[in-house]
């Protein structure tokens, strides 16, 4: 047996992600059991214990040993033989001593020499794509948007959650909170994995009329718990101080799948007023099923929806179920049906698609015929959207910007996973079809710091704009109003000094929005071009998957969806990513990009004739 004996006394110090920031009298002993086992001693623990990180290694077993049953190991790529950033592990401050005992790495590697204590966690920003104006963790993994709720003037934010490695894995429901839908504090970790299994997605509502028995307005938070041992179960958590905390119900889980299938997860409980219950649709492999309830607790099964329908084949996740007015009309509503699908995305990976029809309390029955898909939206990037509840009147979503694809592997190390901007979803006729528009909510208006307006011009061949926004981080909005005229092609590009570019243009022959993000900048993520395995959020493995081949590409949206001649578009640059909105989210289309320098320069151009620009804003955007 090898023992190792670290004494620290930390002062000003920086380290490659975190900072220790006063002197502390503690100690760190290492006890190697073996070549797999490591017991770490702490005497006089501070706030963190901070983790060298590796993104290619295996997976640690990282635990917090207090002696209980509840104790649970988290899995941490801890640097073998390179360190590429540091997470923090937090350690209990009222106690004298603390063990952590670490299992699955090699007594020779790297991380046992750089481990070390501190009191603080330095999150500043160091990575270059990192968002000026969209919401990102801190530091560490970001996928689905969970328990999106509204209380007391906050929208709470929680969503699947790795504090420990910027990779998925260990999911926690991560928190943050906004006034105003754009700026973003972040809180702690709202609900931490435990022995059941990783905290997957799910839904949090007020419980206005004390239904569980937890109090008059309580937050009651509902969320898939998954593992090997439980598979995937439903589980409840409720908190009294606005969604500070949680605690977990103590007969836990409140749901499982009667059938014994594996894939049963992501439970949306929304209130159903005519029967005065609530109810639950939870995503059950192909299908979505219903559930109601009186008390929040026990749970009858009603119907199930969805086999066969939409876009094949599939993987239903992440479902919302919402009413809505259809042209504004408030005594002519129909019901929504929003299910994230991976794979199924037209350009490869998740995307989000949706049903509208109608719900008796029981069943939901669809007014289109199942092969009928209908996209939220036709970017790459938009996932697991679902929607705020206890909103009144608006109907407020919010997506991931990622694909399962590549999620993994973005050129990204401090933080991975963004939010899309929010947005307000509604329903407008068209040719006899009901359809779903998702414009940016109109608290993005906030994010306008300077503005100008340009002239109007017709385009004939090209007209350039040198320069977008002065001292441009890549933060700003393109507000126009596009008519084609005789043109067969009118679009623009946005482009930098390197070249690197995107293009955005309507395609009039093939009557398609069209984004081209094959120049755009990295696309290959700093891999080479052959195909690699990477594992998916669920742990499968995805196989043969070429990255450059499925980020260098461009997507696509039909123009059927607005009504013509003339187009309003409304677009978004952030750093690492564009949203585009075509006649107020008739058409919303959401892409990550990555150019290695930001785009200062627009140029339009045509083909086949001239088209008209006018009434257009270039807003420099930021917080």
């Amino acid at each position: 047996m090898k023992k190792k004996f670290v004494n620290l006394t930390l002062a000003l110090a920086a380290v490659s992600g975190f900072t220790a920031c006063q002197p502390q009298k503690s100690a760190i002993s290492l006890e190697h059991q073996g070549d797999t086992l490591t017991i770490v001693h702490i005497t006089k623990p501070t706030k963190y214990l901070i983790l060298p990180i590796q993104e290619s290694s295996t997976e640690g077993k990282v635990k917090l040993d207090t002696g209980s049953p509840a104790d649970m190991a988290m899995d941490v790529r801890l640097a073998v033989d390179s360190i590429e950033y540091y997470v923090p592990f937090e350690l209990p401050q009222e106690a004298k001593e603390a063990t952590v005992t670490i299992g699955k790495v090699g007594a020779k590697a790297i991380c046992w020499d750089h481990i070390q204590l501190a009191d603080t966690f330095d999150t500043k920003n160091t990575d270059y794509y990192r968002p000026v104006y969209h919401h990102t963790p801190s530091y560490g993994w970001m996928n689905d948007a969970n328990g999106l709720v509204y209380k007391d003037g906050e929208y709470h934010l929680y969503f699947q959650y790795n504090p420990y490695g910027s990779r998925w894995g260990n999911m926690h429901w991560g928190h943050s909170v906004s006034k105003d839908l754009v700026h973003w504090e972040h809180l702690k970790p709202a609900i931490a994995r435990d022995t059941l299994g990783h905290i997957f997605s799910g839904s949090t509502v007020i419980d206005h009329n004390n239904s569980a028995g937890y109090g008059k307005d309580a937050m009651i938070a509902f969320y898939t718990s998954a593992s090997d041992e439980h598979g995937q179960i439903q589980c409840m958590a409720y908190s009294t101080d606005n969604g500070r905390t949680y605690t977990k119900y103590e007969k836990n889980p409140i749901l499982t799948p009667f059938d014994g299938l594996k894939d049963f997860r992501d439970p949306k409980v929304f209130w159903y007023e005519p029967a005065q219950k609530w109810y639950m649709i939870v995503s059950a492999d192909k299908n979505m099923r219903f559930y109601s309830s009186t008390n929040l607790k026990d749970w009858e099964y009603l119907s199930q929806f969805g086999q066969g329908y939409g876009v094949q084949p599939n993987q239903f996740e992440c479902p919302d179920f919402i009413q809505l007015p259809v042209d504004g009309d408030p005594n002519n509503k129909k019901w929504v049906m929003i299910v994230n699908i991976n794979p199924g995305c037209p350009f490869g990976g998740s995307a989000t698609e949706y049903f509208v029809g109608d719900f008796d309390g029981k069943e939901f029955k669809c007014d289109t015929k199942p092969e009928v898909t209908k996209w939220l939206d036709f970017g790459k990037d938009h996932y697991a959207t679902v929607c705020f509840s206890n909103t009144g009147d608006r109907t407020i979503a919010v997506p991931w910007m990622s694909n399962w694809q590549y999620a993994n592997v973005t050129p990204i190390r401090q933080y991975r996973g963004a939010n899309a901007l929010p947005r307000e979803l509604s329903l407008y006729t068209k040719d006899g079809q009901i359809y779903m528009a998702a414009n940016a909510v109109k608290e993005t208006q906030a994010l306008r710091k300077e503005s100008r307006s340009v002239d109007n011009m017709d385009v004939k061949d090209e007209v350039v704009i040198d320069e977008i926004v002065p001292n441009n981080e890549g933060a700003y909005e393109l507000e126009m109003d596009i008519v084609p005229g005789n043109s067969q092609l009118a679009g623009l590009e946005l482009y930098n000094a390197k070249g690197e570019k995107s293009k955005i243009y309507l395609d009039l022959k093939n009557k398609r929005l069209v984004m081209d993000r094959t120049e755009s900048g990295l696309t290959a993520f700093g891999e080479k071009s052959e195909p690699h395995a990477i594992e998916n959020h669920d742990g499968r493995k995805v196989n043969s998957i070429n990255y450059q081949n499925d980020f260098a590409l461009g997507t696509w949206a039909p123009l059927s969806l607005c009504e013509g001649k003339t187009y309003h578009l409304d677009i978004f640059v952030d750093k690492c990513s564009v949203e585009i909105f075509v006649d107020g989210g008739r058409i919303a289309m959401t892409n990550l990009i990555f150019p290695t320098q930001p785009y200062n320069s627009l140029r339009f151009y045509t083909e086949g004739g001239t088209a008209k620009v006018e009434n257009m804003k270039i807003y420099k955007l930021g917080l």
